[in-house]
């Protein structure tokens, strides 16, 4: 990485001089950089709304940039040791899709976890590519999927030789890593594309003593969330290459699906925040690291929580750990992750990440103060002792291995039928059923509905878990292939 070149944010400075001129604006948005709006300035700010812009020549345009956004990519890419970066306003789920149409069309392999985000399941109902999953490793005591195991994948491997790539998430929700340097080592074994959505481990590169990130473990493509522990704004993620790939296609890939209007506010964030964590990031995880240790150890004194973390790394499937999670299991006190998440917010005016069936994630970043961390967890207590009882009539939260029966793509557009969830045992879905964060499909198209997921999705239910993918929004239905 080049210190001196990580100085730079082309793309604020461009913004800022372009503030400065007072060009007269006779182009979008209509709003006129908040002249138009007011109510809307005096919600964003003056500030905010006057940079609000449309792509011109001093701003270059995001689908095909030339100028500061160009640079600004170059720039990225430095930080993360990538061949090239690409700046998205559409969220990581753009950069996975890319990843996807780039590298696999219709009627191709492609190995993935089935452990992954819903935006893959969707990029395979767009171009068609058969996906030929590997169930992860479970821990049955926490009810979370872990990591593929490295025999699983060479041996889908050998079974696909002509599978073009392997995709998975690295870091998970939780935390669990794989093993991406073995994995990268087999897929070019293959000749296998390697594409990682690495969401949850934008900080991976930045810090000291964090788990490899995919890049530098040698991956072809790389999905990564600024937005989430890189401190950009909401939306704003990017895309990273590496050696060997043609950036000039990817970027036509990009546009099938990438708006003709970037948001300079999104592209702005992602310019300041790649700055602060090249410059500032190692002692900013350091802060963060030391936030969550403690965190985890109060939280362990409590008794019936369980925030766990390294002590589960068994060398494959749980190959390494990301310190800075801050993942607690719940289902010792009798109170799901869901549970304590709503009485967290509802009660105590604490908004963590999400909560599952059996665990909640909080999300620390460098900026959360010691006290605040006091605060949750003397939450944490007050909830054990006026809420928690035996463990009792609590669902087994074991991950349930789907059934595949057809792709996605043609699940999605077949002929179909609604009928009642509890009929559907033995059908083909036509939808998804997941609950968001962390967007997971508990069932996807082209997957057979069994027993164990109709209890599943009741017991989700009741436990007030926020379910999506449906049209029916209650779940009382589902539709199926006909």
């Amino acid at each position: 990485m080049n210190k001196t070149l990580q100085q730079n944010t082309p793309i604020v400075n461009a913004l800022n001089n372009f503030r400065e001129a007072r060009v007269v604006p006779f182009d979008v948005p209509g709003h006129k950089r908040g002249k138009g709006n007011n109510a809307l300035t005096e919600f964003l700010g003056k500030r905010a709304v006057s940079i609000d812009v449309n792509g011109m020549k001093p701003l270059d345009y995001l689908n095909n940039p030339r100028g500061v956004i160009k640079e600004a990519e170059t720039i990225m890419a430095d930080a993360f040791s990538a061949s090239a970066a690409f700046l998205l306003t559409g969220g990581t789920s753009a950069a996975v899709q890319a990843m996807i149409m780039s590298s696999v069309k219709k009627g191709e392999k492609i190995i993935i976890s089935r452990a992954v985000h819903v935006s893959v399941i969707n990029a395979l109902i767009l171009c068609g590519a058969i996906p030929i999953y590997i169930n992860p490793g479970v821990n049955k005591d926490l009810g979370i999927p872990l990591g593929m195991s490295i025999e699983n994948i060479e041996k889908t491997m050998e079974q696909n030789p002509d599978a073009k790539a392997i995709l998975f998430n690295n870091p998970s929700y939780y935390g669990v890593c794989s093993d991406v340097k073995n994995i990268v080592r087999l897929a070019k074994k293959y000749k296998m594309r390697v594409l990682i959505d690495e969401a949850h481990g934008t900080h991976f590169n930045f810090g000291k003593d964090l788990p490899i990130s995919g890049i530098k473990a040698g991956a072809d493509m790389v999905a990564v969330s600024m937005h989430k522990s890189g401190l950009s704004l909401t939306q704003s993620a990017v895309l990273l290459c590496g050696k060997g790939i043609n950036a000039d296609y990817i970027r036509k890939i990009i546009n099938l699906t990438q708006t003709t209007s970037g948001n300079y506010l999104l592209l702005a964030s992602l310019d300041i925040s790649r700055k602060e964590l090249a410059l500032n990031g190692k002692d900013l995880l350091k802060k963060t690291q030391e936030l969550v240790d403690y965190a985890k150890e109060e939280i362990n004194d409590i008794g019936d929580y369980y925030a766990f973390g390294k002590e589960l790394i068994n060398g494959d499937t749980v190959f390494d750990f990301d310190p800075t999670k801050l993942s607690v299991h719940t289902l010792n006190m009798g109170l799901a992750g869901i549970e304590v998440y709503d009485i967290l917010r509802d009660e105590y005016n604490i908004q963590v990440e999400f909560g599952d069936l059996g665990n909640f994630l909080a999300y620390v970043s460098p900026v959360d103060k010691m006290a605040e961390i006091e605060r949750l967890v003397g939450a944490l207590e007050e909830i054990r002792r006026l809420e928690g009882n035996a463990k009792k009539d609590m669902i087994d939260i074991e991950y349930i291995h789907p059934e595949v029966s057809i792709s996605p793509q043609e699940a999605f557009n077949a002929n179909r039928v609604e009928i009642k969830l509890e009929d559907a045992v033995g059908r083909v879905s036509n939808e998804y059923v997941l609950a968001y964060p962390p967007g997971i499909p508990l069932l996807a198209p082209g997957e057979i509905i069994t027993e164990q997921i109709i209890r599943h999705i009741g017991y989700m239910k009741a436990k007030g878990c926020y379910l999506m993918g449906c049209e029916d929004k209650k779940i009382n239905y589902l539709y199926v292939v006909k």
